[in-house]
């Protein structure tokens, strides 16, 4: 195994090799990921977190500059939660000098398979700062009668 990655094709998938391309992803079964559009820009390359806590599945994503009407959250019957948004570009004035253009804009569309013991018709949506936080409640988990047994003997 080489130590050197390749930057030329050869993608290697090795686990256990430090330097390899492919990161292995746990969820990859669970998880639609990302999908992405075609007309993504950097920007839209929305980073979202996703944790589970013991009471429901939270996911927060940064979108600065949006506002909650540029932004939509759905569900899918599928136990699929889709993100999505645009924002668009500033009228140029012709009178206008740019020095520099960084902010992006265009759309993003994130998709994530949530798991059976999500309550799909109680997500709930808000946003702060630039902040979208989703909030996924779970089912409550039935904990097992325990009883204990006497020994004899």
């Amino acid at each position: 195994m080489s130590l050197i990655p390749s930057f030329f094709g050869n993608r290697r998938s090795n686990v256990f090799d430090p330097f390899s391309l492919d990161v292995w992803d746990p969820f990859r079964d669970l998880a639609v990921s990302t999908t992405r559009m075609p007309e993504t820009s950097a920007f839209f390359d929305t980073r979202i977190d996703w944790k589970e806590t013991p009471e429901a599945h939270v996911f927060r994503a940064d979108v600065p500059g949006l506002k909650k009407e540029e932004v939509k959250v759905e569900v899918e019957d599928d136990r699929v939660l889709q993100i999505s948004g645009e924002r668009n570009v500033e009228k140029e004035d012709k009178n206008d000098t740019w020095h520099r253009v960084e902010r992006s804009s265009g759309k993003f569309m994130r998709r994530f398979r949530l798991p059976e013991n999500a309550k799909m018709d109680q997500v709930k949506a808000s946003m702060e700062n630039g902040v979208l936080t989703v909030t996924v409640p779970k089912l409550e988990v039935k904990k097992p009668n325990v009883k204990a047994v006497e020994i004899s003997g």
